[in-house]
């Protein structure tokens, strides 16, 4: 086992003789198995093994015993531990992210912190080959791409190794057994409440049995290919992206001779200049990549709205893709979003828009028995009283009428009741009804457009932070 995983470091270059490696640390066999693997080729390559932990304070006794056994090991093996609480349940509250995003984000966090204090040279992630296969499996079925079926990277960012990809579940469990490491197991993995772990549970084995005995090795074989093709085709995008690409600040434009190449080099230099101008590469999926394409096939001078606030335009057969969020004195397009009539929407079922960094959901409702101040954003207003509605930034002079209040103040006074920074003041997205600001979110709902015991149709805004 020590030498496979050895060779397949290598084959990576994972790692070289004195580098500091940080272990992300959770107290599974997968962690452990990887933590132990590392200290039996310590002396070899003069490794300076640390450890990171993190609480997330979400399974109360567990949780501390895994902490406790961490701390154990580390004592054990004399590798340097840090360790951290973070309360996740009030995180997913606070900002409406889901309990996955929020503790993968503070996880991360975490590592870049421990990173830069003791000059890590790389950070060892504890995947294996049964997550490979489950993450190819997982983003198969949502419908991904090439590069998304290339599963995770043995190495990325020149800075993240998982040097236990090669290995599957079943041999790390039995070296933990054969090396009594006695590892913590979280009993969360064995429900089949989340979707990864019904294809580890359900799918994965149901396909063993009936089809295919090899099928984690199958995938993972799958991945490799995949992740060749794909390497190869990204490196013609950034190549012909180069030629036909011009990036200036908030914005870019593609040449209208780039949409003369074949598709799978044009649709990956589509999202990489969306990407570039974005500052993100998230939320951008192939639904955006050929309403581009279509786009440019188009008469001049229109335009279409992206994730990540892009705004995509014809001019005269080239496509400008502008940053609205960091070009705030460009077109007026960028600072808003307006929905007409919204009833006569199918806002019944759900309208989902993204506006700056922002994911905004928005429906109907008759069911007044919701807890009101739950969550400050979630917000309920009636919706009898509202046929337009418009999501925007500040303007000058805008004004609210507070509840409990008749007359309206001043946004200007409000911020500065508040103690809101003048820099976030122009990014915070305002909700305007009918000409009426009804919130400044985060901050205050308007007295006009309360839920009463006469209101028929609650009309149900809620907003997540994209990660």
């Amino acid at each position: 086992m020590i030498t496979k995983v050895e060779a397949f470091a290598k084959e990576y270059n994972m790692f070289k003789k004195n580098d500091k490696i940080l272990i992300a640390l959770s107290g599974g066999p997968d962690s452990i198995c990887l933590m132990h693997i590392l200290v039996k080729l310590r002396e070899k390559y003069n490794f300076k093994l640390y450890a990171a932990h993190i609480n997330h304070m979400l399974r109360g006794e567990e949780a501390d015993k895994d902490e406790e056994y961490v701390e154990k090991m580390c004592n054990k093996y004399d590798i340097k531990l840090y360790i951290k609480r973070v309360d996740i349940n009030k995180i997913v509250i606070e900002e409406g992210l889901s309990s996955e995003l929020a503790g993968r984000r503070e996880r991360y966090k975490f590592f870049d912190e421990i990173f830069e204090k003791e000059n890590i040279d790389r950070i060892a992630i504890a995947h294996n080959a049964n997550d490979q296969a489950e993450t190819i499996l997982m983003r198969l079925i949502r419908g991904s791409g090439t590069h998304g079926i290339s599963g995770i990277k043995p190495i990325r960012d020149n800075k993240f190794i998982r040097p236990i990809l090669c290995l599957n579940r079943a041999d790390i469990e039995k070296y933990c057994e054969d090396n009594e490491l006695n590892p913590r197991i979280d009993k969360t993995n064995l429900e089949t409440i989340y979707s990864r772990n019904k294809i580890r549970l359900k799918l994965l084995p149901y396909i063993k049995e009936n089809f295919n005995e090899d099928i984690v090795n199958t995938i993972n074989r799958f991945g490799v290919i995949s992740s060749i093709d794909n390497d190869y085709m990204e490196s013609e995008a950034r190549t012909t992206l180069k030629e036909n690409f011009e990036n200036k600040c908030n914005e870019g434009v593609l040449k209208k001779e780039i949409f003369s190449k074949h598709e799978a080099v044009l649709s990956r230099s589509i999202k990489m200049a969306l990407e570039i101008v974005a500052k993100v590469n998230r939320n951008f999926e192939m639904k955006h990549i050929y309403a581009v394409i279509n786009l440019q096939k188009g008469e001049t001078g229109k335009s279409i709205q992206l994730p990540n606030n892009i705004l995509v335009s014809n001019v005269y057969g080239d496509i400008k893709i502008a940053n609205c969020v960091n070009n705030l004195a460009g077109e007026t397009k960028c600072k808003e979003i307006e929905i007409k009539n919204i009833l006569n929407t199918n806002v019944n079922e759900g309208i989902n828009i993204d506006f700056y960094k922002y994911s905004i959901s928005m429906r109907v409702i008759k069911d007044k028995n919701v807890n009101f101040k739950a969550n400050h954003l979630i917000k309920y207003f009636d919706c009898d009283k509202i046929n337009d509605v418009k999501i925007r930034f500040r303007q000058n002079g805008d004004r609210i009428v507070p509840i409990g209040m008749k007359s309206p103040k001043k946004l200007k006074d409000i911020f500065i009741d508040k103690k809101v920074p003048k820099d976030e003041r122009d990014l915070i997205p305002i909700f305007e009804f009918n000409d009426d600001i009804a919130w400044v979110m985060g901050i205050k709902t308007s007295d006009i457009f309360k839920v009463t015991r006469d209101t028929k149709n609650i009309l149900q805004v809620k907003v997540q932070e994209r990660i």
